[in-house]
C-alpha cells in the first residue's frame, strides 16, 4: 500500500485535531451573545470585538449561549479578557463560567468598587470565603484578567497579579442566588456601572 494512502487512512480514522482556542467576540460567535434577561438591566452592544454593558437597575448581563453547542471545555481550560469600568463604583468585569459540573463567578470590583473573589464556595460569596481580596480599579482603564480552571483547583490573575489560588476538591461550588444565575453557562455582568469587555479568549490547558 502506498505511503500516502496509509497516511490518509490513519488521518481519516483519527479525525481532525480537537479545537484548542475559541475567540468568543470574533464574527464567528458574535451572534451567540444575548442579553441575560435580568429585570431592569441596561442595554448591551457588540461592536468591533467588544461588548458594552450599560448601567442597569442595578445589574446588566451579557450571556454567551453557545458554550455547549460549540463544545467548549468545562475543566482544564483558561479564560482571558480585558475589562473596563467606564462609569460607576461597583463590579464591572464579573464573569460567570463553568467549573466541571458547577458554575461560579469571579467578582471584579464589587462591594463598593474594590472587592475581588469567587462566588460562591461552600455557600459563601466572595466577601465571605478565603478567595476575598481587594484592589483599586481605575475607571476608563483596561484591566487584564486570566482564569485557569482545573479539576481540583481554580486560579485567577488580574493585571498579572494572582488573586485567587484555591483548591476546589471537596468543596461545594455554586453561584450567589439571584440574577447572576441568568448569566450561565458563561457571561459578564456589571452592577450599576457602565462596563466594556474585549479580547475574550478560551484556551484548553
Amino acid at each position: 500500500m502506498a505511503a500516502w494512502l496509509c497516511l490518509f487512512l490513519i488521518l481519516g480514522q483519527c479525525g481532525p485535531a480537537p479545537r484548542g482556542v475559541w475567540r468568543l467576540l470574533s464574527d464567528e460567535f458574535a451572534s451567540s451573545w444575548k442579553a441575560a434577561g435580568i429585570p431592569d438591566e441596561g442595554g448591551i452592544t457588540i461592536k468591533e470585538g467588544e461588548i458594552t454593558l450599560q448601567a442597569g437597575q442595578p445589574m446588566t448581563g451579557a450571556r454567551f449561549a453557545a458554550w455547549e453547542t460549540a463544545k467548549l471545555p468545562r475543566s482544564r481550560y483558561a479564560i482571558e479578557f480585558e475589562a473596563m469600568r467606564v462609569d460607576g463604583n461597583d463590579f464591572f468585569g464579573t464573569v460567570t463560567f463553568p467549573v466541571n459540573d458547577s458554575h461560579v463567578s469571579l467578582i471584579i470590583g464589587g462591594w463598593g468598587g474594590t472587592l475581588v473573589g469567587i462566588s460562591s464556595i461552600d455557600d459563601m460569596d466572595a466577601s465571605e470565603n478565603n478567595t476575598r481580596g481587594n484592589a483599586y480599579f481605575k475607571n476608563n482603564a483596561w484591566h487584564k484578567v486570566r482564569i485557569e480552571v482545573r479539576e481540583d483547583d481554580l486560579r485567577a490573575w488580574i493585571n498579572d497579579k494572582l488573586f485567587v489560588n484555591v483548591s476546589t476538591k471537596g468543596h461545594k461550588l455554586g453561584l450567589r442566588p439571584g440574577d447572576i444565575e441568568k448569566c450561565i453557562p458563561f457571561g459578564f455582568a456589571s452592577h450599576a456601572t457602565q462596563a466594556r469587555v474585549r479580547g475574550v479568549i478560551v484556551r484548553r490547558l
